[in-house]
């Protein structure tokens, strides 16, 4: 700009003095036209011979271009340097918004719309976009996420466009709308009926259409933060939720399932839901336990929750679920996760308790898609909807795998099959069900009450391929038999759901699977793992997963404790029980596996010593339910004689006790009911005993 004047200063002269000169000569052109000849141009006079004035012309067109030159230059860095310090100006009140938001939402609120006034735009700029201030007297749409806006992402929503657009965008918070309408409403998340249709930040949004903020619709109704956060809508986060809500009477929890239901318990899918008499129990979900009281399979009903939307607002806290939802991403550092719809939802405290997915066989897999519509992973409740009608409208069913899920949906189908001429087999690769759990004189024992029950049982059965034939699946075993069915169930183990694992930089075991935590079930200062998804550090057992229902239950109401500041270690061992109809049943503890040594102690069993009699004592079908972290005070047994040894074939109750270095680590209870705590104190002391008969007098199972 200096150089320009300085410029003007010495041409000035010059240029008046040119513009004399040229004056001159046009007069003395009008003199002597009556002697100019008609056909020579009058542009000759600037191009003709030195002394008629054409240098002098020459000379003054050039300083006038060059005039105009210089005070174009001189105009475009006046309005440059303007814009310049114009943006400074707005970047500089909106950093200042910002650390007066993070310390005072009022005083953000008071503040935000008079910041702009100091600075007026240059007309050349308020030009530019002359249109813009239509846009920002539209009233805000229905559903625009402003109204449930935090303040420090109000803050951001105020600043961050103003900074990247043009230096146009006064015109669009002009200290006349600033001053017409505060914007206190936005920032202090009133009812979207009550902000004023005016207000500077609405047409914020529109700026950042393609951010996340406005790329997640249910963002409007959602909080965008939680205290606690649960992910995964099992047994084990609703334990957690329990626990949470009795030792913070006013904690707000959130619940975020994949499934389309409430939390619910799994065991009767496979047990007394199809033992049922109601035709409308897939509609129900309500089921007569052993003892025949009726209860529904879930938890709560809806009415113990709160909605998703009024989780923020409610005064006392509550339970939510957001049901449908799946987490796909996790950010450990900003502590905060992402649905599968792109809404983004922080949190204080996470529970992880995603569960597990139901494995397949690789043959199945590999068979196409006409055998995987044919077979069944069986595991939720859509899952027990489909298998039931399936088992209506086909002749023959077969169900691969000979553990707990296999075996109880054996029998339970199995019962099934004598009303409806249903063929149900089940085959496995052990010897007999249960092979990986039970001794194998216990197993074999097992495998002849399956077969009572209905089912064709087909043992050491390692499946090669399977295919589909005329409507028919063939499966081809090893050892050359061909099996013909309608439908497969395949029942062959679980597989713990880690996807979060890769996103959250979370540590997944290699030997056990599951996400590794410690034994207070952290696996980082704010984030805990329970349920099934969960390998945790077991003070007396060493390092463990464990994948049954009381398990979650143990494991998520600890986690809850801890993550209201408990700081408790895992200790309290989780049973796990299964009945193989209403007559036969077990519950065990600890590390049972029928590779380790065993010792069995049996005696005559009485009307009494039934899966049915025990609910009619305890008043609940699922038996952990009425399970206490009170041990047994002592170890010593009653003196009382033992009876005389029973026949080798004859279980009718008994204790089963599973050992390592001579240690008793494991023990299973045969028909032997409520008698619990007595096993738990017997793992968690870790003592050799020199007999085992002796010990087993402490269950009281020669009572009669």
């Amino acid at each position: 700009m200096l150089t320009c004047r300085t410029m003007w200063r010495k041409l000035a002269p010059l240029a008046r003095s040119s513009s004399t000169v040229c004056r001159q000569n046009v007069r003395r052109a009008g003199l002597n036209s009556g002697r100019t000849p008609t056909c020579v141009p009058a542009a000759h006079m600037s191009t003709g011979p030195a002394g008629g004035g054409g240098g002098d012309n020459l000379k003054y067109a050039v300083l006038v271009a060059a005039a105009s030159l210089g005070s174009v230059v001189y105009a475009y860095q006046t309005v440059k340097g303007d814009q310049q310090r114009y943006e400074a100006r707005l970047a500089e009140l909106a950093s200042r918004s910002q650390k007066a938001a993070s310390k005072d939402p009022a005083t953000l609120s008071q503040s935000e719309p008079t910041a702009p006034s100091p600075e007026k735009p240059s007309p050349p700029a308020s030009d530019a976009k002359g249109a813009t201030p239509s846009k920002s007297t539209e009233p805000p749409p229905a559903d625009e996420p402003v109204g449930e806006t935090s303040p420090e992402e109000a803050a951001t929503l105020l600043a961050a466009p103003v900074v990247e657009q043009e230096p146009s965008p006064p015109s669009e918070s002009s200290p006349a709308e600033l001053t017409e309408s505060p914007p206190a409403a936005v920032v202090e998340s009133e009812p979207a009926a009550e902000i004023p249709a005016a207000e500077p930040p609405e047409p914020q949004p529109e700026v950042v259409a393609e951010s996340a903020v406005a790329s997640t619709p249910a963002s409007s109704k959602l909080p965008s933060h939680t205290p606690y956060l649960l992910i995964g809508g099992g047994t084990a986060s609703f334990a957690a939720a329990r626990s949470i809500r009795a030792r913070d009477p006013g904690a707000k929890v959130l619940i975020v399932t994949d499934e389309p239901d409430l939390p619910y318990m799994r065991p009767p899918l496979s047990k007394e839901l199809w033992f049922s008499d109601d035709p409308s129990v897939t509609e129900t979900l309500r089921f007569k336990q052993w003892n025949g009281k009726e209860r529904s399979i879930y938890f709560q009903p809806p009415s113990f929750y709160i909605s998703p939307t009024e989780l923020d607002s409610a005064a006392n806290g509550g339970v939510a679920v957001l049901t449908g939802k799946k987490v796909v991403q996790m950010d450990v550092r900003g502590n905060k996760i992402k649905l599968d719809d792109d809404t983004e939802i922080s949190y204080d405290k996470c529970l992880i308790a995603t569960g597990g997915v139901p494995r397949n066989l690789q043959v199945i897999e590999r068979a196409g898609e006409e055998v995987m519509k044919k077979t069944t992973l069986f595991r939720k409740i859509e899952d027990f909807k489909s298998l039931d009608k399936v088992s209506r409208n086909i002749e023959s069913i077969t169900i691969i795998g000979g553990g707990f899920l296999g075996s109880e949906l054996a029998c339970a189908l199995g019962r099934r099959s004598t009303d409806s001429n249903l063929e149900v087999i089940q085959m496995f690769p052990e010897r007999g069900n249960m092979g990986k759990v039970l001794p194998e004189y216990l197993s074999n024992w097992t495998t002849e009450k399956v077969k009572k029950e209905g089912v064709k049982v087909l043992t050491e059965a390692l499946v090669k391929s399977v295919t589909c034939k005329n409507d028919k699946l063939e499966i081809q075993l090893k050892d050359g038999r061909l099996v013909k069915t309608d439908h497969i169930v395949a029942a062959v183990g679980l597989e713990p759901n880690v996807e979060l694992a890769k996103s959250a930089g979370l540590e997944v075991d290699s030997d056990f699977g599951g996400f590794r935590v410690n034994a207070e079930l952290q696996a980082r200062s704010n984030i805990w793992v329970a349920g099934d998804a969960a390998c945790f550090y077991d003070i007396r057992l060493g390092r463990r997963r464990v994948e049954h229902h009381d398990h979650a239950v143990v494991s998520g109401r600890l986690a809850g404790e801890n993550m209201t500041g408990a700081s408790k270690p895992y200790w309290h061992q989780s049973m796990f029980w299964s009945d193989l109809g209403p007559d036969v049943g077990y519950e065990a503890i600890g590390i049972v596996d029928s590779s380790l040594p065993t010792v069995g102690v049996f005696a005559k069993a009485t009307a009494k010593d039934t899966p049915r009699a025990a609910t009619e004592q305890s008043g609940t079908g699922i038996r952990s339910e009425s399970e206490t972290e009170d041990t047994a005070t002592s170890t010593v047994a009653p003196v009382t004689p033992a009876p005389a040894v029973q026949q080798k074939d004859d279980y009718g109750k008994g204790v089963i006790f599973y050992l390592r270095d001579k240690v008793v680590v494991g023990i299973i209870l045969w028909n032997v009911f409520n008698r619990m705590p007595i096993a738990r104190k017997i793992i968690k002391d870790g003592e050799e005993h020199a007999d085992l008969n002796e010990v087993a007098k402490l269950f009281n199972i020669h009572e009669d």
